[in-house]
């Protein structure tokens, strides 16, 4: 890669391409509820700079595009770009979805050009900027060629041809590699940086949504974190190491491990206006099933780790991305069993013991901790044992999960909390009746 040609971390102006200030966004949910799902975030892509929003699942990273993208409009605050109130689409702006999002009717060549031809291109013109678009990502011979006869990889680069022929100066990418092999993925996101600081293409700024803590490390001048339930920007970390970046590095390595504390430290809340507030934080779990839990302790415990593991380390042996293993990391946290902190994890004595111990022991030690740690299964518990008959239909849990959490995901969370119960032995539930009841030994 030609090293002079780099694009720099920051231009001398330095201007804002896109400016965001106060955004929020609800969403009604299917029984009717309002989800506050981004809330006051305040945020500015510059010129010539890449960056990176990381977030959990449901953080609203991928609403918050679509807002700058100008295909949903906020509820509160405004989005700018370059110094003018966006108000749905701007020509400036492309955006490159993880689905593909491809026509299969239609051939690489006409898929490049529907945008143009949006814009009343006339056929020739638009011919031509597909066909060098098609070239400038590397698929060149396939514009006669149709989805179906493609690849993963190759779909998505027909997927930003057709982006990058409108000739952005943003260019939006809401988890565009997470569909592809690693080193699918691996490989089409250098040709990115390469077109990008070769500056072959009009572009001046590039915000990506990704769940690649290693992808967002490679590839950002900046990286943000957003918390969840609502999503705002919690932290923001800056990159100033040059491209190209090895991975293998130990600088690199240093950032990985620093993201990944920022990802794993819970955030302390301030702004707790009420009980509902209070109760969704501690009622709220992670979606992480007992098998999962199970495995990744085990391995955590075995060779090479030994009761420490570095979380990408511990990430790539498991074979799982990071959005699968958060949830884990959460949930075995959360319980006792494991302590994480500067972008390690290692098991507590708590959880040495529980490695080391046979089947029944493990039950009763899990159940003993969802009784000290999850309010939800502590409660259910609590209000079995109140009960003569030791049994209590679900709709009171979910009821109360209903107050500050959508149908679907107080459902969700109720299941969760049952299956971890049930594990630990606390409580038992019929599926058919949707009783809950005190297992038969209490």
């Amino acid at each position: 890669m030609d090293q002079s040609a780099k694009q720099p971390t920051n231009t001398p102006a330095n201007q804002a391409l896109i400016n965001l200030s106060g955004v929020s966004k609800n969403f009604r949910t299917a029984d009717g509820s309002e989800r506050v799902v981004l809330e006051g975030v305040d945020f500015t892509l510059k010129e010539g700079e890449i960056v990176a929003l990381l977030g959990k699942s449901g953080s609203g990273k991928s609403t918050l595009l679509r807002i700058m993208a100008g295909l949903l409009p906020a509820d509160k605050g405004q989005v700018i770009y370059r110094g003018q109130q966006l108000f749905g689409p701007a020509r400036g702006i492309a955006m490159v979805f993880q689905s593909f999002a491809l026509f299969p009717w239609l051939t690489v060549q006409q898929n490049v050009e529907l945008g143009l031809e949006a814009q009343g291109i006339p056929k020739e013109i638009r011919a031509e900027q597909a066909e060098a678009a098609i070239e400038m990502i590397g698929l060149a011979g396939f514009e006669g060629a149709l989805p179906r006869e493609l690849s993963g990889g190759m779909k998505q680069r027909v997927g930003i041809a057709r982006a990058l022929v409108m000739k952005p100066d943003v260019l939006l990418m809401d988890e565009a590699f997470s569909a592809l092999d690693v080193l699918t993925g691996e490989t089409l996101r250098n040709d990115m940086l390469e077109l990008w600081e070769s500056k072959k293409t009009p572009m001046k700024g590039i915000l990506i949504v990704s769940h690649n803590i290693e992808e967002a490390v490679m590839m950002a001048d900046r990286i943000l974190i957003f918390s969840s339930d609502p999503g705002r920007v919690r932290a923001e970390i800056k990159v100033s190491l040059p491209r190209d970046r090895s991975e293998d590095s130990p600088e690199v390595r240093a950032l990985i491990d620093e993201v990944y504390t920022q990802m794993t430290t819970t955030p302390v809340e301030s702004d707790f206006s009420g009980q509902s507030s209070a109760q969704n934080q501690a009622f709220r779990l992670p979606e992480a099933e007992i098998s999962q839990m199970e495995g990744l302790l085990e391995m955590l415990a075995d060779e090479p780790f030994n009761g420490r593991a570095d979380l990408p380390k511990l990430a790539e042996e498991a074979g799982l991305s990071d959005d699968d293993l958060f949830p884990v990391y959460e949930a075995l946290r959360l319980i006792g069993l494991v302590h994480i902190e500067h972008g390690d994890i290692h098991l507590t004595s708590l959880g040495q013991r529980y490695c080391q111990a046979d089947q029944a022991f493990r039950k009763h030690l899990f159940g003993q901790q969802l009784l000290e740690n999850v309010p939800l299964a502590a409660r259910i518990h609590h209000s079995l044992k109140q009960e003569k008959s030791g049994e209590i239909r679900k709709e009171p849990f979910l009821n109360l999960l209903e107050e500050f959490l959508s149908a679907e995901e107080a459902k969700q969370m109720l299941e969760v909390a049952v299956e971890w119960g049930r594990y630990g032995e606390m409580y038992e539930y019929n599926y058919h009746t949707g009783m809950l009841k005190l297992p038969d030994a209490e």
